[in-house]
């Protein structure tokens, strides 16, 4: 009959041999699988085994029974246990688990599943050597009650993260809004790990909130179910101007605004009713977090602007007193000053020129100012309106509809003019002009040239004569038009004033 002592023996050694095997095979297979990038991470369980080889090396030159032998055996029994948990470990959440999600696991998840297979690799160590695990924890059970009251709020950390991630209520990258973080801090999630949660804020700088308190805490994840989130800015106007006039500014205003999206729709909705102003909210949607308070700076430019446009006056507070004394006669030169200057601007315009000086410096007078913001449109092609802009400062872009594509076809600076023809006969605008930089241009409308013409109703004909051959000009130096000769230059002038004649009803 076959001794049993060394039956046992047998079986040990058979199973020392498998498990170093299965740990062998565990770490070709996961070098093998792992994407390139995360090969690296085969090195750990690599390194417990080779660790393991040296303390079985050790304990194979030593008596087992030694106490150095018994320390060695355990140390060599222990890697190569925590080869195998580490490799298997690696694969299901690398490999499986990554593959099937197609997203990283989080931190706090990996951890807390290493961190147990590690213990029980450490129950399963100290059982294979002879120790019962029991008596070690029922011995150090005091020890084990006062550590849990020194750790409860890094154990209740952990536990929150660990339900953070179990609930997923935002992931790596998202923008959120923490209350516990401070009033109204936003931020980009950058990490979140077993005991706290970073945020990258718009000002650069980290914020970290521990998972215990962001488990309390209300949050706002603006990348959840979209990106498109609703921002809103507070805007005022006097109670001189009418709230669907006020809205209808507003809206024009955020037409073709860097950011600002058109789907959904912005608007703007009356929220109170002041001493001294008309409070209004303009709502509108962005997708681009990162940038919200570059959109919200290019929300409120804009409506600056179309304000300054519109006439509408940001007001005072009512309590305000302006004292500020100018006498006529410096009123006088102020406004002579501003008169001749807009006379001189009105100078560019070649079609002007026929005009008396009388009624040249009386249109002078009926003269408008607008500004423009880079990148607002001024008039849009196909638009039926009759202003004529004379650039004062700036640049604008002309573009046109070609192709089902915008193009742009000229760049005109201060000093020249567009949209005679729309003020002259009255017909919808040829191309888009968009202000290509700040802009301050001077406006003649149809009112304004309808009182000049009307008091010198002979110029009309030398007018259409200068308009025939500057159409021809731009028809051939802009539109590039091959039937540019088509109409001879004396009927293109009697069309064009038998048209101005019948816009203004002359």
């Amino acid at each position: 009959m076959r001794d049993p002592m060394g039956l046992a023996e047998h079986n040990d050694r058979l199973f020392e041999v498998g498990s170093f095997v299965v740990a062998f095979m565990l770490v070709a297979v996961l070098r093998a699988v792992l994407p390139k990038e995360d090969k690296k991470k085969a090195g750990q369980p690599a390194l417990f085994l080779l660790l393991a080889v040296l303390f079985g090396a050790v304990t194979a030159l030593i008596s087992a029974e030694a106490r150095v032998g018994r320390i060695t055996g355990f140390l060599y029994t222990f890697f190569l246990f925590s080869s195998s948990a580490r490799s298997a470990v690696l694969l299901l959440l690398d490999v499986l688990l990554a593959r099937r999600t197609h997203k990283a696991t989080p931190v706090i998840f990996r951890d807390v599943v290493q961190a147990v297979v590690y213990f029980i690799v450490a129950i399963l160590t100290l059982h294979t050597v002879g120790v019962e695990p029991g008596s070690i924890l029922t011995t150090s059970a005091l020890l084990t009650a006062a550590l849990g009251l020194a750790l409860q709020d890094t154990l209740g950390n952990m536990v929150s993260g660990l339900a953070l991630q179990m609930q997923r209520p935002f992931d790596v990258g998202d923008w959120v809004e923490v209350d516990t973080a401070g009033p109204h801090t936003i931020g980009k999630v950058t990490e979140v790990n077993w005991r706290a949660t970073s945020f990258m804020t718009h000002d650069m700088v980290e914020v970290i909130v521990p998972n215990g308190m962001l488990a309390k805490t209300a949050l706002r994840n603006f990348s959840r179910p979209s990106k498109v989130s609703r921002r809103n800015v507070t805007v005022t106007s006097g109670y001189d101007v009418a709230p669907e006039r006020v809205t209808e500014v507003i809206l024009a205003a955020l037409r073709d605004t860097g950011g600002v999206l058109t789907d959904p729709a912005p608007s703007v909705v009356t929220r109170q009713f002041s001493d001294a102003w008309i409070e209004y909210a303009v709502f509108y949607f962005i997708d681009d977090m990162p940038n919200m308070l570059v959109i919200e700076g290019r929300v409120r430019n804009r409506v600056y602007y179309a304000f300054q446009r519109a006439g509408i006056e940001f007001p005072f507070p009512t309590r305000t007193l302006h004292v500020h004394e100018v006498s006529e006669e410096t009123k006088k030169r102020s406004n002579d000053r501003a008169l001749e200057k807009r006379d001189r601007a009105l100078r560019c315009v070649d079609f002007l020129d026929v005009l008396p000086a009388e009624a040249h410096r009386a249109l002078a007078a009926e003269v408008g100012v607008k500004m423009f913001a880079a990148g607002e449109v001024i008039v849009r092609e196909g638009d039926k309106t009759s202003e004529l802009y004379i650039i004062d400062k700036g640049e604008v872009l002309v573009e046109i509809l070609k192709g089902g594509e915008t193009v742009p076809v000229a760049t005109l600076r201060a000093g020249t003019f567009f949209g005679e023809m729309s003020l002259m006969t009255g017909e919808e605008r040829k191309a888009t002009v968009r202000a290509a930089t700040q802009c301050t241009l001077l406006v003649v409308d149809h009112e304004a040239f309808h009182h000049t013409i009307a008091a010198s109703p002979e110029i009309v004909e030398r007018m259409s004569e200068v308009l025939a051959e500057r159409q021809a000009e731009l028809e051939e130096a802009v539109l590039s038009s091959p039937d540019r000769h088509s109409e001879p230059m004396v009927d293109r002038s009697a069309r064009l004033l038998s048209q101005i004649r019948g816009f203004f009803n002359l």
